[in-house]
């Protein structure tokens, strides 16, 4: 057996959706910050991403994050989180599975009920607190990064749709609001091939015709992510299905959508602070989620959210690359 690299991983799902922690075999990526690391590492490490995400490693809806010792005092570890869809600025189900996998492995101290880890992200500092029964992680609350709806009613020319009404909010990554009834297309994962083609074509005519910038960080600048809303939705329970770039579907609630909604139902006026919702996914998992509070993103209101849900460790492994390997950046389909 020859190996001219070694990475070791703790696999997780959160509710669902995959999350590959990887613990060891990357060393200190470069950057005085974590959003500069994110930046440097896709200008230079990107090969590494696709190694570990894609087949034949990976596959194609696969999520992960490299543990990073922190750029900040006041944090415990730094994050960054890898899909086959790029290097996201912040991602909540990872955050939950990168939590419970600290917890479950003792690689932080453990206290019970409760233990709280400091997490450098891209986004910003979030913090998870873990509660721990027996040792074990039975459930994450994250308080997110500050999140906030950057516009409201906006409408896209979309081929094959004509105009669309859609909502746009930001909790870590941006995300577009679609009510799928508008659409006319079912809530159903039998229709899951439609559901999929009008959220990348909504995608695709929001970065086309009205992109976005975050107002305090110019990098985060596209809208990956399309919730499309069940007919059934309301405030305070939200069904969807959540279309991400390149072409999949969040098999979890998602944690950085459910923070962007929160941040939509406020701006409309349907949720006050405090009071807790539920968003729930294609698959039937749930997050709950309130906000903790309001702040300003910029010179925009916001929120700061408050998210929980869970997460369970599926195995252990060491990934390596055969020198010989002809995929050594794996592959996409």
């Amino acid at each position: 057996m020859r190996t001219r690299k070694l990475f070791h991983a703790v696999d997780s799902h959160t509710e669902g959706m995959p999350t590959r922690v990887i613990t060891g075999g990357v060393g200190v990526l470069p950057g005085q910050t974590m959003a500069e690391r994110r930046l440097r590492f896709m200008a230079e490490r990107d090969d590494l991403r696709t190694l570990l995400m894609c087949e034949p490693r990976g596959h194609s809806s696969m999520s992960g994050a490299i543990l990073q010792p922190p750029t900040r005092a006041d944090a415990d570890y730094g994050v960054l989180y890898i899909e086959v869809s790029g290097c996201l600025p912040m991602c909540g189900h990872g955050t939950i599975g990168v939590a419970t996998v600290l917890v479950e492995t003792g690689m932080v101290e453990v206290t019970e009920p409760e233990t709280v880890i400091r997490l450098d992200t891209p986004a910003g500092l979030v913090v998870a607190r873990v509660a721990v029964s027996d040792g074990a992680a039975t459930a994450v609350t994250l308080e997110n990064v500050p999140s906030y709806a950057h516009a409201l009613d906006q409408v896209v020319e979309v081929k094959g749709f004509g105009p669309v009404t859609y909502d746009i909010a930001y909790g870590g990554n941006f995300y577009a609001f679609v009510k799928l009834a508008e659409l006319g297309l079912p809530f159903d994962r039998a229709a899951k091939g439609q559901l999929l083609d009008a959220g990348l074509a909504i995608m695709d005519a929001i970065n086309e015709q009205n992109p976005v910038v975050h107002p305090e960080r110019p990098e985060i600048n596209v809208c990956h992510h399309v919730y499309l809303e069940a007919p059934d939705s309301t405030p305070e329970h939200g069904r969807h299905a959540m279309a991400i770039h390149p072409g999949w579907f969040d098999r979890s609630p998602c944690g950085t959508g459910t923070s962007a909604r929160l941040a939509q139902q406020h701006a409309r006026g349907n949720v006050a602070v405090g009071q807790e919702i539920v968003n729930e996914s294609f698959i039937g998992s749930q997050f709950g989620a309130r906000i903790l509070g309001e702040t300003m993103v910029g010179d925009r209101p916001g929120i700061l959210p408050s998210i929980t849900g869970r997460a369970w460790v599926t195995g252990t492994a060491q990934y390596m690359l055969d020198p010989t390997d002809p995929f050594p950046g794996g592959f996409e389909l």
